[in-house]
């Protein structure tokens, strides 16, 4: 079910961006073909000017309009369509696809196995605001996720706890681990669901740049460890008790806290961390990593940019449109956040984490 569910939902995105580019196709050819007939009228003499001239313009705006109006009904249509199915299958989807005003959260219980993939957010396009597409990513996460700051620090830093907490929701007790460097303790605040309230699902945040140190050295090891019994051939031949859940690092106001060193293991991480099971969300500014220059213009690539604002910068990749992403918070004055994680950190005692 969850496989159909994944497809019908990347189908919806596709139908979308499709019909959305067919009617932009048709709304600039309109345009090209009446512009083309404007300068013909006017290279024409007998045609630049008089009745003549200005029952040629109507005619051609006419001509425009029609056009366009034809494809906006066809778009209509395929958006009313869509919009159909939009409800049909908003209600079916499981927690980690649903959005957290969604009521399948609120009897939300702690998943068995292993997610399919996650939900990290709605797209949208200008033709059809209120047709929100899943934006849903497969797991494990093939790539880390950056949290762009640049416009708002608190609210980037709110999104990825929403992120964080989405995805630790969605595994089974001891198959997901959460891990944060807040150098400077400035998440304090959107950190606390997270590690307070009987919730203990995230370890105290290390802080200042012996802190930084000591978690990424120790990532570094983790995923070292795991390449290397990958190349002898022993990757389920682990030392006893080594911990094989995925692991996130939530890395706040980047490159704070931060020397040359840490920073090239923080790089290492983007790299080959997730093939070994340790993602990044990286919450930074990169206007305050601008000192490094060209250096970690290949650690912004390999992130997956978000927003903690809608922002138009995410492209499909059937057509190419800009869609507008939006994060997936909670919604205001709601307890589901809370309550899901009470009820993680309240099965972890039967798993004997």
């Amino acid at each position: 079910m969850e496989e159909r569910l994944y497809n019908q939902v990347w189908g919806m995105f596709e139908d979308l961006s499709r019909t959305v580019a067919a009617y932009r196709s048709a709304a600039d050819f309109a345009e090209s073909r009446f512009e083309q007939e404007l300068d013909r009228l006017l290279a024409d003499p007998r045609t630049r000017g008089g009745p003549a001239a200005e029952a040629a313009r109507e005619a051609a705006q006419a001509k425009q309009a029609a056009l366009v109006d034809q494809a906006r009904a066809v778009l209509d249509r395929d958006l009313a369509q869509l919009a159909a199915e939009a409800e049909a299958v908003e209600p079916a989807l499981p927690p980690e696809f649903a959005g957290w005003e969604n009521p399948v959260w609120h009897a939300y219980r702690v998943p068995g196995r292993l997610p399919l993939a996650v939900r990290l957010g709605n797209l949208t396009l200008p033709e059809a605001p209120e047709l929100r597409i899943p934006l849903l990513s497969r797991l494990p996460l093939e790539r880390g996720l950056w949290m762009d700051s640049a416009e708002n620090r608190r609210a980037a830093m709110e999104a990825a706890v929403a992120i964080a907490a989405r995805l630790l929701a969605s595994h089974p007790v001891g198959a997901f681990a959460l891990h944060a460097l807040d150098p400077a303790g400035s998440a304090a605040t959107a950190l606390a669901p997270l590690h307070s309230g009987g919730a203990l699902v995230l370890p105290p945040p290390a802080a200042g740049a012996a802190g930084v140190s000591e978690v990424l050295t120790r990532l570094t090891e983790r995923v070292d460890l795991i390449q290397m019994a990958r190349r002898g051939g022993a990757a389920d031949d682990l030392p006893p008790g080594f911990d094989t859940a995925e692991q996130l690092l939530i890395v706040n106001e980047f490159p704070y806290g931060f020397d040359d060193r840490s920073v090239n293991q923080l790089r290492y991480l983007a790299d080959e961390g997730p093939s070994a099971g340790v993602h990044l969300l990286v919450v930074a500014d990169r206007e305050d990593a601008a000192a490094y220059g060209p250096v970690l213009d290949p650690l912004w690539r390999s992130l997956l940019r978000l927003t903690p604002l809608p922002s138009d910068h995410l492209a499909d990749p059937w057509v190419g449109h800009a869609w507008t992403y939006e994060p997936p918070l909670v919604p205001p004055g709601s307890r589901v956040l809370a309550d899901v994680l009470r009820q993680l950190a309240a099965a972890r005692p039967a798993y004997g984490t």
